[in-house]
């Protein structure tokens, strides 16, 4: 099946992303009470010189094979940036499908040795925001950054790991943007469908913001934090695609040099050592008894 060939995803991304526009920003008088939030579906296709009934087609799921120049108008309409626009266009492109992958995603030995070894925090990130791997500094950061945990559902539902982010809605807007990103069109993908359930059950704010239907890459950003031990700091975030995976990122947090927040991390990073050491000096000592 390509992706056209599903009307729920072309058309459920025009609605949401219809919705999100005003009159206002489309340049359009407003008067009378609207009884729709954003763009009426023949004012998309007025301001995309297309007709209303075409506009209707695509978003039913009745016309699957748009052309790029209708697709980037409606884009425009709807203010899309260059990722959604992206993403749009390849909701469109009748390309195949991506195979069901299996559920377990195995992290490269080479990969889980250099986040062990190095000395900032870093993790590994699956597609489905699963942490496959961490180092002791990543945890100190995060106490939830730890193999075997998800970051939708920590962000989502743990509210120490919400207390972490000083701008947490902005956060969490980001995260599920990423996460959309990085499924496509995969979206009855089983281990996607088993998230995004129990999520929009129980987090209002995660529904909220899966039915936008923003699109962001996973990529590096300056990330600010208001941890209970060093108080504000702010690091960046690179995220690098692993070799020979199938969107498998190392995450890494670094601070500025000589800043501030270096002080801080370094701060961490002792007391994490410190924390360690009791540990190792009574393993080492029940293995010699």
């Amino acid at each position: 099946m390509t992706a056209t060939e599903d009307p729920r995803l072309l058309g459920a991304f025009l609605r949401a992303r219809r919705e999100l526009v005003t009159p206002e920003e489309a340049g359009i008088p407003v008067v009378g009470v609207r009884r729709v939030p954003g763009l009426r579906r023949e004012e998309v296709a007025m301001l995309a010189g297309i007709s209303a009934d075409y506009y209707l087609r695509l978003e039913r799921g009745r016309d699957r094979h748009p052309s790029v120049q209708v697709l980037e108008s409606i884009a425009r309409v709807l203010r899309l940036d260059d990722d959604s626009r992206a993403y749009l266009l390849g909701l469109a492109a009748g390309k195949p499908r991506r195979a069901r992958r299996p559920r377990r995603e195995v992290v490269p030995p080479s990969a889980a040795k250099l986040v062990a070894t190095l000395p900032l925090p870093a993790f590994i990130e699956g597609r489905y925001m699963d942490v496959l791997a961490a180092n002791p500094l990543a945890t100190a950061l995060s106490p939830r950054l730890v193999a075997g945990g998800n970051r939708l559902r920590d962000v989502f539902l743990d509210p120490a790991e919400q207390a972490l982010f000083p701008h947490f809605e902005t956060a969490a807007g980001y995260l599920v943007a990423g996460f959309r990103e990085a499924v496509g069109t995969d979206v009855d993908d089983p281990r996607c469908i088993e998230l995004v359930g129990e999520l929009s059950l129980a987090s209002p704010l995660f529904r909220r913001l899966w039915a936008r239907h923003d699109v962001r890459p996973r990529a590096g950003a300056v990330v600010p934090f208001r941890h209970p031990q060093v108080g504000e700091l702010r690091l960046n975030r690179e995220k690098l695609l692993i070799t020979g995976t199938d969107g498998i990122l190392l995450v890494v947090y670094h601070p500025d040099p000589g800043s501030a927040d270096a002080d801080k991390l370094a701060l961490l990073g002792s007391a994490t050592v410190s924390q360690a050491s009791p540990r190792n000096e009574a393993k080492a000592t029940t293995l010699s008894t």
